[in-house]
C-alpha cells in the first residue's frame, strides 16, 4: 500500500475515532490495529497513538467550554491522580514485547465487549451531582488504576468513565464527557512523554492522525452538548452494538 494511501487511511480513521471517542469510547481499538497494520511496532502504534488522543481531547475539550460546559475543578482533581497510575502504565507498555502486547489487546478487546454487552442501563433523567467530600476521593483513588489501565493502552476506557461517573458521582452525559476529555487529556500527555523519552512515537503518522482526532473531537463535542443525554444514549447503543460485532467477528 503507498504511503499517500496509507496516510489517508490514518486521516480518515482519525476523524472518524475522534467523534466516537468523543461522545463515547472505545475508539482506540480501531485506531491501534490500523497503526499495527500500517507496520508500525506495537509499542510504537502505542505511543503513536496518543499524539492523537492528546489534540482529540484537547478539541474536545475545547468545543465544550464553547458551549459553557465545564466540571472544573473537579476534572482537574482526577486527571492528576490519574497522571500517577498513566505514567506507571506507560512504563510497562514500554518493556512488554511485541508478541504480547498483541495477546494482550486480544484479552482486552474480549474484557471490552463483555463490557459493553452488560453494563448497566443509563439513566437520563434529573441527577444530583456528587463531586465532594468522600466521592471525590474515592473518585482520585479509582483514577489512579484508571490511569495505569489509559497509560498501558488505553483501548476502551472511555466506556469505563463514562460508566463511573454517571453513576458514582451522578453526572448527567454532557457533563460526564466534559470531564473525560479533560481527564484524559491530563493523564495521556504524561504518558506521552513516557512514549517520547524512550522513542516510540512516528511523528508523521501520529500528527495526521491527531488531525484527524482534532476534527473529529471538535465536531463531537460540540454535537454532544447540542443534542444533548438522548443524543448520546442512543449514540453509545449504536457504538455498543458496532463495537461488539466488530471485536466478535473481526
Amino acid at each position: 500500500m503507498e504511503d499517500t494511501t496509507l496516510y489517508l487511511l490514518v486521516l480518515i480513521a482519525g476523524v472518524a475515532v475522534g467523534i466516537i471517542n468523543t461522545i463515547a469510547g472505545g475508539g482506540s481499538l480501531l485506531t491501534l490495529p490500523i497503526l499495527i497494520f500500517c507496520g508500525l511496532p506495537p509499542s510504537v502504534a502505542n505511543g503513536t497513538n496518543r499524539v492523537g488522543i492528546l489534540l482529540q481531547t484537547a478539541m474536545a475539550t475545547a468545543g465544550f467550554k464553547s458551549k459553557g460546559v465545564s466540571t472544573f475543578p473537579f476534572n482537574i482533581y482526577l486527571g492528576v491522580s490519574a497522571i500517577f497510575g498513566a505514567v506507571l502504565g506507560a512504563n510497562i507498555a514500554i518493556d512488554i514485547k511485541g508478541e504480547t502486547f498483541n495477546k494482550v489487546l486480544a484479552i482486552i478487546m474480549i474484557v471490552v465487549v463483555l463490557v459493553i454487552l452488560f453494563k448497566p442501563k443509563i439513566k437520563t433523567s434529573n441527577l444530583e451531582e456528587r463531586l465532594t467530600g468522600k466521592h471525590l476521593w474515592i473518585g482520585m483513588i479509582a483514577f489512579f488504576f484508571f490511569g495505569i489501565y489509559g497509560g498501558f493502552i488505553n483501548a476502551g476506557l472511555g466506556f469505563i468513565i463514562i460508566i463511573f461517573l454517571h453513576f458514582f458521582n451522578k453526572m448527567n452525559l454532557v457533563r460526564v464527557n466534559a470531564t473525560k476529555v479533560v481527564v484524559v487529556f491530563i493523564y495521556t500527555l504524561s504518558a506521552l512523554i513516557v512514549f517520547i523519552l524512550n522513542d516510540k512515537v512516528d511523528w508523521k503518522v501520529g500528527l495526521i492522525l491527531a488531525a484527524g482526532n482534532g476534527i473529529g473531537a471538535w465536531f463531537g463535542s460540540r454535537l454532544s452538548v447540542k443534542k444533548g443525554d438522548g443524543f448520546i444514549k442512543s449514540f453509545l447503543i449504536i457504538m455498543i452494538i458496532i463495537m461488539s460485532v466488530k471485536l466478535w467477528f473481526f
